[in-house]
């Protein structure tokens, strides 16, 4: 008997311990987050030590991420963040009731961490940043102090003293003590995303408000029988809720559409210049389809998609700071964007000067750019991947060469430029579909930006090349849509899917990863018609 009591005795410490340890972790979270929403929204300890994380995660595991949890991924790093705190808050809190000076010193390292990754973000503004994680440090410092304190006393035997027991009345100031700091923790991290929210209040009303100009060149007109009448297919124009989203931001900046500011400099700009929005909305602004594609998608993936977007043509703004392409003799090959978020995306000054309809974007699909999107201003350059093109929330181009800078991907062993493979990609029938047997239609999209699509086939099984029937074009800069109509026979089948584009290219069967410069291969499903 004294040895069960001994080990519940024991138990009971532990998950007092444990508690103290989870509510001082909730405490320095929620004071982090209330002193972000003072300072900076983007300098709370998660944002910055998940910023850290993915920074220095290894190209081949993000690569990962992205393909099992999509745009889930960031939200799935939080989580895990979260989970990793709280097991070693458990383990700190435990501690703590033993070894005061060893649970102090696992909180500071916490609070150095946090500091650590704060003031090494890119975007960092300086050691304003530091102060969330200084903050919250502190107070989980003290709310560790005064509950491991309240657990050990709760702990202490019983006496009794002719009325109530020694023991009982500890653990009623234990749970009132931990009650009263979940009260405080929360009603903190409320007041934080209040703070946060109305920092990002004013960009909200910016785009609310913005009225975006008539196009001086709208987008030719689309031709009838782009979208084919085949249940199962992709629309040709993807709606903005439904438009794929990769990047690295773990926190989505709102940037007031009043305050926003863009900067050309650099090698080879004989007219340095600084435009705000209102500047460029001023200028004439061209409207055009454009299919966007990321490096990221597997062959047959979901991160492509086609929207109509307004914008600025980008090599006019170049000419006009006095930026020449390296064909016509210009000092700089590489355009760098900078992100308000700091990242670098890097691109070539030929392609984007080479009468292609590279832009600043300011609408999508007839509205101002959606946050998740890159409002107020993105660029775009078609026919490049997005990871060396589509820079959103840009605030900065800086005109450089390959030689002299690598920008974020590149440093990550991504190739420098990144010309948008020849892919096509079946919709319907999906993998592992049963079908009648009988005719049925396979269809789905084929891309191959700045070059066009000119013929796409269909093999079942092992059989020989079909052509397909191809929708009418609406532009080299967009994906085309085609069907085939197939007599399905009982039994299992490989359908497999290759285009061909419009510098006359088949696209290639061999199978290679997304790094470092996209996926290439065919793709194929299988099905089973009963």
């Amino acid at each position: 008997m004294a040895g069960v009591s001994s080990f519940r005795s024991t138990l009971s410490r532990a998950a007092r311990g444990a508690l103290a340890g989870l509510l001082a972790a909730f405490t320095a979270l929620a004071v982090a987050e209330l002193v972000a929403g003072l300072v900076r929204p983007a300098a709370g300890p998660v944002t910055v030590v998940g910023g850290a994380v993915i920074d220095r995660t290894p190209a081949a595991v993000k690569d990962f991420a992205i393909r099992t949890f999509g745009e889930n991924d960031k939200a799935v790093l939080r989580l895990g963040i979260l989970a990793v705190l709280a097991v070693i808050a458990v383990g700190l809190g435990i501690l703590t009731l033993s070894h005061r000076r060893a649970g102090a010193a696992g909180v500071l390292l916490f609070g150095i961490a946090g500091s650590a990754a704060a003031l090494s973000r890119p975007d960092s503004t300086g050691i304003g940043d530091a102060l969330p994680s200084v903050a919250g440090t502190l107070a989980g410092a003290l709310a560790l102090y005064v509950l491991a304190s309240k657990a050990v006393l709760a702990t202490a035997p019983a006496v009794a003293d002719g009325q109530e027991a020694t023991g009982s009345w500890n653990r009623r100031g234990f749970l009132a003590a931990a009650g009263v700091t979940a009260v405080a923790a929360a009603s903190a991290g409320a007041l934080g995303r209040f703070l946060t929210g109305r920092q990002g209040q004013g960009a909200v009303a910016s785009r609310n408000t913005l009225v975006l100009p008539a196009p001086a060149s709208p987008a030719p007109a689309v031709p009838a029988g782009v979208q084919l009448k085949v249940p199962g297919i992709s629309p040709f124009t993807t709606p903005n809720a439904d438009f794929y989203r990769v990047d690295t931001a773990l926190t989505v900046p709102k940037v007031d559409a009043g305050t926003w500011r863009l900067r050309i400099h650099g090698k080879g700009v004989t007219r340095p210049r600084t435009y705000t929005l209102d500047q460029l909305l001023a200028r004439p602004l061209i409207e055009r389809d454009i299919t966007l594609t990321c490096v990221s998608n597997e062959v047959g993936g979901p991160y492509t998609g086609t929207a109509r977007w307004l914008g600025v043509p980008l090599a006019e703004l170049l000419k006009e700071a006095g930026v020449r392409p390296p064909s016509r003799g210009g000092q700089a090959d590489q355009l760098v964007a900078r992100s308000v978020d700091g990242m670098t995306l890097g691109s070539p000054v030929e392609d984007v000067m080479d009468g292609r309809d590279a832009m600043l974007a300011v609408g999508m699909n007839g509205e101002p750019l959606p946050f998740d999107h890159g409002f107020p201003v993105r660029m775009l350059v078609p026919g490049l991947y997005g990871y060396v093109s589509a820079c959103k929330w840009i605030t900065d181009i800086e005109l450089t060469t390959f030689d002299t800078y690598d920008p974020y991907w590149v440093k990550r062993k991504w190739a420098r430029k990144a010309p948008i493979k020849t892919q096509a990609r079946i919709d319907t029938p999906q993998p592992f579909a049963r079908p009648a047997a009988g005719t049925i239609s396979i269809a789905g999209v084929a891309w191959a930006q700045h070059r066009g699509i000119t013929r796409v086939e269909v093999r079942i099984d092992d059989g020989p090349w079909q052509d397909a029937d191809l929708a009418p074009q609406a532009g080299i800069d967009t994906w085309r849509q085609w069907s085939y109509p197939w007599k399905a026979t009982p039994g299992g089948h490989t359908i497999t899917v290759r285009a061909t584009d419009g510098a006359g290219a088949v696209q290639t069967e061999q199978r290679t990863r997304t790094i470092p410069d996209g996926a290439s291969g065919w793709h194929s499903v299988f099905v089973t018609v009963p």
